[in-house]
């Protein structure tokens, strides 16, 4: 059986695995238990430019209801926090970790020159580049690179989707993807991935051979990978949704021994062009039960202060609604914080301030590089400024 290049890249999820390296695991082959105090990330993706006005909902604000005569949500539905800010009523279970001290709340974040480009934009936030330069290597694959070179112990990056995203590829060191671990083995385990590698000791084209080097890299990745997810099975509930297997995976990846410092989940689409009442309230509800069942799960096994839980999302929305009950791309938005490490809690800082605009957008006010180099250096314990390219400003929330 001759496999060419082509055929070979269209064999599904494990062409998307196989970008993780086996040193990457095999240090981890004897294992040790994971001890408390061993800091993980865990960054949600809010795909598609997330409406942050009706997220941390300003409800005492007239111009926010000026700009919204119909999308604005209503005062009374709204999960107050503050005299000023509440949140969108979906968000129920985030509403109870700001009451116990576990959520903070980032507003106005963006960058200088904003990219109102999906894919644009979520590339600068994926790369942590400058709008005006173009980054082929990730914030989160860069800290790969540095961490692990030379490690005989290197850290890695999870990635909870089929297709691994920018953000966790790096120059030498990338992070792997993959939906679920039992599925990833026994695909890896299926008649055709073996047929394929026996059929190598035939096939001597050199472009291929890199490809099936990194196949059978990743079926060992496979093996390794389920058996940790086996070993401290969750027995908390967690809604059957994606985003709720996406969290119980992850959780149960935590409490093992494989000692992943990073994982990264998404949730979409946020495009919220038209019909966005129920496309935003369906998406939150989501994202409420997931996080909830994922809070109470990392509780339960006294791991809650050792895990940190960012969303961000590619931008914001408009101030103002459009014509199709929906809000179009805009520009600076919020950013939840979610972890019982958090050294500031609540609104860390100012509402964004509707009466000063730029052309009808949010204009921001923290820039996204400085939470990144406060996640690297503080919690990930990183050299912020190599992996960045720059020194950027320590914020306070760890």
């Amino acid at each position: 059986m001759l496999i060419k290049r082509k055929q070979f890249i269209q064999l599904g999820s494990l062409a998307t695995a196989s970008l993780m390296m086996p040193k990457f695991l095999k240090a981890f082959e004897k294992p040790a238990m994971v001890p408390q105090g061993n800091k993980v990330l865990v960054v949600l993706q809010l795909s598609g430019g997330n409406d942050g006005l009706n997220t941390v909902i300003p409800y005492r604000n007239d111009l926010y209801y000026s700009g919204r005569p119909k999308l604005g949500i209503e005062k009374d539905k709204v999960l107050s926090l503050t005299d000023e800010a509440g949140l969108h009523p979906a968000l129920t279970g985030l509403k109870d970790l700001y009451d116990d001290g576990s959520l903070g709340i980032l507003n106005s974040v963006g960058y200088p020159n904003p990219d109102r480009s999906h894919f644009r934009s979520m590339d600068i936030w994926q790369t942590a580049s400058n709008s005006k330069d173009y980054i082929t290597t990730g914030w989160l694959g860069r800290y790969l690179d540095a961490q692990c070179k030379g490690c005989d112990k290197p850290t890695q990056a999870l990635e909870i989707d089929d297709v691994l995203s920018l953000a966790l590829k790096g120059d030498q060191m990338k992070g792997l993807a993959f939906k679920d671990p039992q599925r990833l083995y026994n695909t890896s385990h299926g008649n055709y991935f073996k047929d394929v590698m026996a059929s190598h000791k035939e096939d001597h084209e050199q472009p291929v051979d890199y490809l099936y080097k990194t196949m059978a890299e990743t079926l060992s990745s496979a093996d390794y990978i389920f058996q940790q997810s086996k070993l401290h099975a969750s027995s908390t509930l967690y809604p059957k949704t994606e985003i709720g297997k996406s969290f119980q995976t992850i959780a149960s990846l935590i409490f093992s021994d494989i000692n992943t410092k990073v994982y990264y989940v998404s949730l979409g689409s946020f495009d919220t062009h038209v019909n966005q009442e129920n496309q935003q309230q369906r998406l939150f509800a989501e994202m409420n039960d997931a996080i909830k069942s994922f809070v109470t799960d990392l509780k339960s096994n006294n791991r809650f202060n050792d895990v940190l839980l960012m969303t961000f999302s590619e931008f914001g929305r408009r101030v103002s609604q459009n014509a199709s009950g929906g809000t179009d791309h805009g520009t600076a938005n919020n950013m939840f914080l979610v972890s019982g490490g958090l050294k500031q809690k609540g609104l860390i800082n100012a509402m964004p301030d509707l009466s000063d605009l730029n052309e009808g957008d949010l204009k921001y006010k923290v820039d996204f590089k400085d939470v990144y180099a406060t996640v690297l250096n503080k919690w990930l314990n990183a050299d912020d400024k190599n992996i960045l390219g720059k020194q950027f400003n320590f914020l306070d929330f760890v």
